[in-house]
């Protein structure tokens, strides 16, 4: 079977991961869910039982979490090294230490903003709180990853690699949250603009957005979440 990518609307860090898959090249199906609806239902459990994506059905029908461990599981299988390098190459070791900060400490940097969002009820005492707890960490996050980033087209060598998809998913909360203009960091926003412009995330963010996009020779089609809770459920 083709294995199938649950990711989140809106504004999932999973969109990310549709990207990956397209530059793979390999058939895939996915899922789309509503992270402020559907994910909260406690039938989402049996997938994940932290209501959070992406989560990744195996092509042997086996439950993957994080983002971290999907993009793993690709990288193991991309023979032909399309978004990753050979395992003992300096390059796969660098790809790696940037997707670890990438979904660590950059990622979680907004999560104040993410609690203030879907605080309910709200108290905007402790929303503006955490928004100007937030927004200092977000800033520093933003610092130190503009200092990794290297004069290579993307943030390892000359092509789009996992590092960049995780990355790309994430990105786009500087401005969703209005935090501050993405020219500040001249080395990231010139990242930004360019896989913006390529045509498997302007896929992905497509997709996201509930547009119908011509499907691509490697995404087969659309599961219903129902469906995918019911096979692969535990």
């Amino acid at each position: 079977m083709e294995p199938i990518l649950i990711y989140g609307f809106p504004l999932g860090s999973s969109m990310g991961l549709v990207a990956a898959l397209e530059w793979l090249g390999e058939p895939y199906r996915l899922c789309r869910v509503d992270m402020l609806g559907e994910m909260r239902e406690p039938s989402y459990a049996r997938i994940n039982p932290r209501h959070e994506t992406p989560v990744f059905v195996d092509d042997q029908g086996r439950i993957l979490t994080e983002t971290v461990a999907i993009a793993s599981w690709l990288e193991a299988r991309d023979t032909h090294r399309r978004v990753s390098f050979d395992p003992l190459s300096r390059e796969a070791d660098r790809m790696h230490q940037i997707m670890a900060f990438v979904n660590t400490g950059f990622t979680a940097a907004f999560t104040p903003h993410w609690a203030a969002l879907e605080m309910d009820p709200p108290n905007p005492a402790l929303q503006a709180m955490l928004r100007d707890w937030g927004k200092e960490r977000i800033l520093e996050r933003h610092d130190k990853l503009e200092e990794m980033i290297s004069d290579t087209p993307f943030l390892v060598g000359d092509k789009p690699t996992l590092a960049d998809a995780v990355f790309i998913g994430v990105a786009r909360w500087l401005d969703f949250h209005a935090i501050a203009h993405k020219s500040r960091w001249p080395k990231m926003a010139a990242l930004r603009e360019r896989l913006e412009a390529d045509p498997a995330v302007t896929y992905a963010t497509a997709l996201e957005s509930g547009d119908n996009p011509t499907r691509t020779g490697s995404c087969v089609g659309h599961v219903p979440l129902a469906e995918v809770i019911g096979q692969f459920g535990q």
